[in-house]
């Protein structure tokens, strides 16, 4: 959904498109927007420095003594010429004369331009690598600018940016220096006028932020490091401002306008259960997240909530629990699950706990064909089936709910936006409650960026009883104890999970791989004393739902796969997982593989197996393993670890677009952004305030330019 604040503004600078600015044309603007997305003055502004070249400092010739060093020099051109070298190749040669002594100064290429530009006798400010042979001091192609130049510069820098880049850019004249000189014109026929601000003048004055004006010159142009820490903590607070308060914004309005099914009833259902089907007494963080549900269920208001814990907290309960909300008011739930493994598991498991009850669960995956498919759409069409448990098919157009109350989806960042949006969509009276469930553990700095716009549960308390993994960390020179302690737990009824990265082998990464794994694991366990079952995703649907089946019946001791059982294969009797190659893994990827044991009674154990040769992270990645299991902790040390990532289908429109801000660096700017957005929200959601106006007019000129999926979980 597009919300578009309708307000009136004069064209200015910013404005203006970057084929009319000089030193630009037509033909370099269609190279700056196809590389660096680059159209009008104000994105050529907001193309931030990577980097900055300090120029505060000169030296003097004679204490220049290391090969290799950068340098700044100021001084005279006492000669320059063009000297012929083998091959009839020529190159400027020029001499630089200051007090202290001499420095060469060598030019292999560009020598019409730099005839034209440099004088003999003229005093130059000169930056570049020293190379030192012989005692004699060299620099090749330095930076070249005129001392008068550089006195006279208005936007004097001591601080020179440095802009990505491209080859193709580079060879236009559109490299860092030339974009220096384009930016400096702008700069300077720039107004404060041009620069409105964006911000309430009470937050800028109580935070002590410079003014956008100020920013952008100091951003670019900075005369000193105090300058340039001023315009960096300004504009990262802008950034992730205006990023929290569009997701609260977007919240408020889906709260307005979006009216949800009013589940005020807990009835016999919900009752019956909780007095007579759990088997287990909930957690005090179930019971906590489950009031959390009813109450925001209870209020007539659309439910958008992620529900997030780690693997066996005990969110499918919770999930099943709200379903019952649901009957109880006379409508039906469902449930969306990544794979077909996923889905049946979650159909056994639920159909378990509601037939006791009397309710009907249905199951529907592109599997379910022929007679079968047109049955369970005829009684889910007609209210007889209660409860529908699926993959993406449930989103297809044949599937129609008599009256759909709630809508679970599980491991949600298997799903893109638009597939949420039609189960979303799938009751045409009422927007259907949804709960999103991910037992991937998502930091509190993540969750408010990436999901800011949802409402966040957290199970952070494991049932009591369980037995806490082991993992340990092993090299490849323990692998015959490691053979010898998989026998031992095979001998005690128990099953191993051994999980590869790679299917085939591949030479490039010298890993061992899944297949020549298997070969290796037949030696030691042969046939017909042990069994194996294998696993990857090349297979066909029906031959992996063969071997997870031979598997989960403990026909096969050892689930020789990939990162295929990463999600969703629940064998309780399954005690080890012995991962390979531990090192081409993510922390959170481990944390999940990890996760696939500990579903039983019995002790359980994860084995990280590696080579000798690791980088410093990988150690740190298989250390954090080793000494904890909490998969918040986890997720925060992947984090700082990996940066944010990708997280494929959930990413909101705008978190790409942080310029200078890091959500894993910047948490503090975060934090006080979070929650001074949250308090304009609170206090005046439509931003009608005339402290806000301005704020109201910015992001009504940025919405035009971006799609909000508020309304979409």
């Amino acid at each position: 959904m597009l919300y578009i604040y309708s307000v009136e503004t004069k064209p200015n600078i910013l404005d203006t498109t970057i084929e009319y600015i000089k030193g630009i044309g037509p033909a370099k603007a269609e190279l700056m927007q196809k590389e660096l997305k680059i159209f009008r003055v104000r994105d050529l502004l907001g193309s931030y420095p990577f980097r900055y070249v300090d120029k505060t400092k000169f030296h003097v010739i004679k204490d220049v003594t290391t090969d290799g060093d950068t340098v700044q020099l100021r001084g005279q051109l006492v000669s320059f010429e063009k000297i012929k070298g083998k091959n009839n190749r020529f190159r400027l040669q020029g001499l630089l004369k200051d007090s202290t002594g001499f420095m060469e100064l060598i030019w292999f290429q560009g020598a019409k331009y730099l005839t034209k530009i440099l004088k003999e006798g003229e005093d130059y400010v000169v930056y570049g690598k020293v190379n030192i042979y012989k005692g004699k001091k060299t620099i090749t192609h330095p930076e070249m600018e005129s001392a008068r130049a550089r006195a006279a510069d208005q936007l004097q820098s001591t601080f020179d940016p440095v802009y990505p880049s491209s080859e193709k850019l580079d060879a236009r004249g559109l490299d860092s220096k030339g974009r220096r000189k384009i930016i400096k014109t702008i700069l300077t026929q720039l107004t404060e006028a041009d620069v409105v601000e964006n911000m309430p003048s009470y937050l800028i004055e109580k935070l002590k932020l410079c003014s956008r004006f100020q920013a952008l010159h100091w951003i670019h142009f900075p005369k000193s490091a105090a300058e340039k820490s001023l315009a960096i903590n300004r504009l990262k607070f802008e950034e992730l401002f205006f990023l929290q308060l569009r997701l609260l914004l977007g919240k408020e309005n889906r709260k307005k306008k979006l009216k949800g099914a009013v589940f005020d009833t807990v009835g016999k259902y919900f009752n019956t259960f909780f007095k007579e089907g759990l088997k287990f007494e909930l957690t005090g963080a179930q019971k906590r997240v489950l009031k959390e549900i009813r109450a925001n269920m209870g209020l007539g208001v659309h439910m958008n909530r992620l529900l997030q814990g780690d693997v066996g907290s005990g969110k499918t309960v919770v999930g099943f629990m709200s379903m019952l909300l649901a009957k109880d008011n006379g409508y039906q739930a469902c449930m969306m699950a990544p794979t077909q493994i996923l889905a049946q598991q979650h159909y056994e498991g639920i159909s378990e706990l509601a037939e006791p009850l009397g309710l009907s669960v249905g199951f529907l995956t592109g599997s379910v064909k022929g007679k079968g498919r047109k049955k369970t759409l005829e009684l889910l069409a007609n209210g007889e089936i209660d409860i529908l448990i699926g993959t993406h098919a449930l989103i297809e157009d044949p599937v129609v709910f008599q009256n759909l109350g709630l809508a679970i989806i599980d491991e949600q960042h298997r799903f893109g936006v638009a597939q949420r949006a039609k189960l979303w969509k799938k009751n045409k009276d009422i927007a259907p409650h949804v709960l999103v469930m991910t037992a991937t553990p998502i930091p509190r700095t993540l969750a408010m960026t990436v999901y800011g716009d949802l409402d966040v549960s957290v199970i952070d308390e494991m049932p009591p009883g369980r037995k806490s993994i082991q993992t340990m960390h092993k090299y490849e020179s323990a692998r015959p104890k490691v053979i010898n302690f998989m026998r031992a737990e095979i001998d005690k009824g128990r099953q191993i999970y051994i999980v590869y990265p790679l299917i085939e082998e591949s030479a490039k990464l010298d890993l061992q791989d899944l297949n020549n794994g298997y070969e290796q694991l037949l030696g030691f366990f042969p046939m017909p004393q042990y069994q194996m079952s294998i696993l990857h995703g090349r297979m066909k649907a029906k031959d992996k739902d063969f071997e997870m089946e031979r598997f989960s019946k403990g026909i096969t001791q050892i689930m020789v796969a990939t990162t295929v059982i990463e999600v969703g294969v629940n064998v309780p009797n399954a005690s080890v997982m012995i991962i390979e190659n531990t090192e081409r893994f993510g922390l959170s990827q481990l944390h999940q593989l990890r996760g696939r044991v500990g579903r039983g009674a019995e002790q359980s154990y994860c084995l990280l197996m590696t080579g000798n040769k690791l980088s410093k992270e990988s150690r740190e990645r298989i250390a954090t393993m080793v000494r904890t299991t909490n998969g918040f902790e986890i997720a925060e040390a992947d984090l700082k670890l990996r940066g944010p990532g990708d997280i494929e289908g959930t990413m909101q429109s705008g978190i790409m677009d942080l310029k200078l801000s890091s959500i894993v660096h910047d948490t503090a700017i975060l934090n006080a952004a979070r929650y001074y957005a949250e308090a304009i929200v609170d206090r005046d959601p439509d931003l009608a305030h005339e402290t806000h106006i301005a704020m109201k007019a910015y992001m009504g000129r940025r919405a035009q330019r971006a799609k909000i999926w508020g309304r979409i979980s």
